[in-house]
């Protein structure tokens, strides 16, 4: 799945950790609390110190309980070191290394979270065809007496071989049951009987501000317990299906997997993600929230599909800009940037630059209520849209299809690829009031840039200098689909949109843009 920028998803154990002490010096006692103060008698007693109302004392017999379910969870995968270099490379725009001579394999891909060691001078260098192996390690649970534990897809998702340390030292091998990748959780299961283990808790949640702990394998520290509060309920990160608990417990690289605990010892999350600019924990965590855990876990423990709804269309919260420049409120509805070919929303008349104002009857006014609301409609139902369009309103309905797997819909996004110049030229029209030189696409546009065959629209043959297209990117080659929700299909229809708008008193307008394939939504300001 795609992840913001700053967020870690961590399976990674580190080599080496830094020890931080925390100076108390200059620490005051709140006035409330002053008068509680233990009194100190004689030089050099340790004061009977006692925590204010609502803190546990300690979070020992808690540890305790809960700590022998938790396990630690190290896997190996093939990796193509060649491609490894090749990557680094393309990264820091070095030379790209050359390709390794011998026999040609194609092992399975690594690990793909950034926070995983993929540290080759560990594995089996594999011949002379530049493969070897990554190591990575996370945390897992136990959710049975039988063997089942649970952790996150990342962890173990592509991995070789699994195996399992539990806190008394025992080690075992262990196979994978099932995952999904739209959640990042995964099954794992270990051979033997009589394991501890800890339970979901997704009825009596705790409240934001309420303590909670953290039990991993941080940095190959395994069993490592931590504690804060929850912080938040509801956060979203990236393309997700997961509304995540956030927590100020620190978890760092390695408590990918691992239990989040309520103070009664009951499972309330599953540690995911972090938020760090630095790759260590600043306090910002994330976890899987008990309930959604519980109920895709279980499913895939009974060999059920995890099946989820699908419209077919990339769609967008309705930016500010965006919603003045087509006269609508913000926050209302979600935008359409680009329909799938053949999907069930080009099936159903849905079209670029609609505006889906509600699902089922249902309003939507975020892009993840649209997706999480037809992810949970069965395949094969209604999805009954109201979508804006032209100023509007229009009623469609869609049948919902299967959604593919994250990893087929990302290599659906990847472009093909931009065009090479050729000898013909486009050729310009006059600079409209959007500061772009405008032409029809002719067969000769198409191959100087690339233009896919049934993509009809108007080309930008020249961008002015300073103006407002030019800062906002755009450039010869992209193809104006529509303005204000029309689709435009010569120079003279954008010039009179353009001037309707001006009219109307409009400061700006809202236009759907092709480049390469990729649709994507821009505004721009009428130039006077």
């Amino acid at each position: 799945m795609a992840m913001k920028k700053g967020f870690l998803t961590g399976a990674l154990a580190g080599v080496s950790v830094a020890a931080v002490a925390l100076a108390g010096a200059g620490l005051k006692w709140p006035a409330a609390m002053a008068d509680e103060r233990p009194a100190v008698n004689q030089i050099g007693a340790a004061p009977n110190f006692a925590p204010p109302p609502g803190a546990p004392f300690s979070f020992a017999d808690i540890y305790e309980r809960v700590a022998p379910a938790v396990v630690s969870i190290d896997v190996t995968t093939k990796v193509d070191k060649s491609a490894q270099m090749a990557e680094l490379a393309k990264k820091f725009g070095l030379p790209t290394p050359p390709e390794p001579q011998g026999k040609k394999k194609t092992p399975k891909s690594a690990p793909k979270d950034q926070d995983e060691d993929q540290n080759d001078d560990q594995g089996d260098e594999g011949g002379d065809d530049g493969s070897g192996q990554a190591m990575a390690s996370g945390s897992g649970f136990f959710i049975s007496s039988d063997g089942y534990i649970v952790t996150n897809n990342h962890v173990v998702g592509d991995a070789d071989t699994i195996t399992v340390r539990l806190t008394d030292k025992r080690e075992f091998k262990a196979k994978l049951i099932g995952r999904d990748e739209a959640t990042d959780l995964a099954v794992i299961k270990v051979e033997g009987k009589d394991f501890p283990f800890v339970t979901f808790e997704n009825k009596a949640k705790p409240r934001v501000g309420d303590w909670v702990i953290a039990v991993g394998n941080p940095f190959l520290l395994n069993t490592t317990a931590t504690a804060g509060i929850v912080s938040a309920y509801g956060r979203n990160i990236g393309e997700s299906f997961v509304d995540f608990l956030q927590i100020d417990a620190p978890i760092n690289r390695g408590n990918s997997g691992g239990p989040t605990f309520d103070v009664y010892g009951r499972v309330i999350g599953v540690n995911t993600a972090i938020f760090s600019p630095t790759g260590g924990s600043v306090g910002i965590g994330f976890a899987i929230p008990a309930d959604l855990a519980e109920s895709i876990t279980n499913r895939l423990m009974s060999g059920q599909p995890i099946v989820r709804g699908y419209l077919g269309a990339g769609v967008q919260d309705v930016a500010k800009e965006v919603a003045e420049s087509l006269g609508v409120k913000p926050n209302t509805g979600v935008l359409v940037a680009e329909v799938t070919r053949g999907g069930p929303a080009e099936k159903a008349g849905v079209q670029n630059g609609d505006i889906i104002l509600t699902l089922n009857g249902r309003p939507v006014n975020s892009r993840e209520e649209l997706v999480r609301g037809v992810a949970l409609t069965e395949p094969g139902k209604p999805l009954n849209l109201q979508v804006l369009r032209a100023g509007k309103t229009v009623t469609l309905v869609a049948t919902a299809g299967v959604r593919p797997s994250e990893t087929a819909l990302a290599n659906r996004n990847n472009p093909e690829g931009g065009g090479t110049q050729g000898p013909e030229a486009a050729q310009p029209g006059k600079t409209t009031q959007l500061g772009l030189a405008l032409s029809p696409i002719t067969d000769a546009a198409r191959r100087q840039f690339d233009i896919r065959t049934g993509t009809e629209g108007v080309l930008i043959a020249g961008v002015a200098d300073g103006s407002d297209a030019a800062r906002k990117g755009l450039r010869p080659g992209d193809v104006i689909l529509s303005i204000n929700q029309q689709s435009v299909n010569s120079p003279k229809a954008v010039a009179d949109l353009v001037a309707a708008a001006a009219k109307a008193g409009r400061q700006s307008v809202f236009l759907l843009i092709n480049r390469a394939g990729q649709t994507a939504p821009v505004v721009l300001k009428i130039e006077k």
